[in-house]
């Protein structure tokens, strides 16, 4: 699937909240999409990737983020609040969540 396949409360919840932090991060739960089938599967690798990254030390850190080495601080927010997000659009039934055409 593609980032545009998702609904618009998962899009909110994920890509746009990582882009608040950083495009980096940002291109890491986008590129997640292409493995995905459905959006339930995203939202659970996009979890998957929220507890790896919590486990990178700096170097793989900075690699990541292609040679900068992010506020943990602040990148921590970001992923707990990429969490928080996730929980609440697990909660609202597929049926009910609004998808580009």
């Amino acid at each position: 699937m593609d980032t545009d396949d998702l609904s618009n409360e998962t899009y909110k919840a994920v890509i746009l909240e990582a882009e608040k932090f950083n495009h980096d991060l940002t291109l890491q739960f986008g590129v997640m999409a292409s493995s995905c089938k459905t959006e339930e599967e995203y939202l659970q690798k996009a979890k998957q990737l929220i507890d790896e990254i919590r486990k990178l030390d700096n170097y793989d850190l900075e690699d990541l983020f292609f040679g900068v080495l992010p506020d943990e601080k602040r990148l921590e927010q970001c992923l707990s609040q990429i969490e928080q997000n996730i929980a609440e659009v697990e909660t609202i039934p597929k049926h009910k969540r609004h998808f580009e055409f």
